[in-house]
């Protein structure tokens, strides 16, 4: 399963495009401009299992490190400024992870 199956490879370029620079990654810029909010329940999981590298049932930091990654192979990684403001961002529960529940609240807010 790739993250192509589910989003247009054209919105994954312009996300990626908005955020080369370092430092300028929006979680909630960068997931509605590759169409996730627009994603009924069960595609939003499909793509956090994607996300999921370890299988965890969490996002953890250093999968954040890599999100961009995960939509673009040659993509950078995020900073830690970013991953911390992902975090602050998609951690309700503060437990430092972002479960499968807060990533969906986190898309349908972008």
């Amino acid at each position: 399963m790739a993250i192509t199956d589910f989003l247009a490879a054209s919105d994954i370029a312009l996300a990626i495009n908005a955020c080369k620079a370092k430092d300028s990654f929006s979680p909630k810029m960068f997931l509605k401009t590759v169409g996730l909010s627009k994603k009924n329940p069960t595609e939003i999981k499909r793509i956090f299992t994607i996300l999921d590298q370890d299988k965890s049932s969490f996002i953890e930091q250093d999968e954040l490190q890599l999100f961009l990654q995960n939509f673009s192979k040659g993509a950078r990684l995020l900073t830690v400024a970013e991953t911390r403001g992902f975090l602050l961002q998609g951690d309700s529960d503060g437990d430092g992870k972002i479960g499968l529940e807060e990533f969906s609240a986190l898309v349908k807010s972008s």
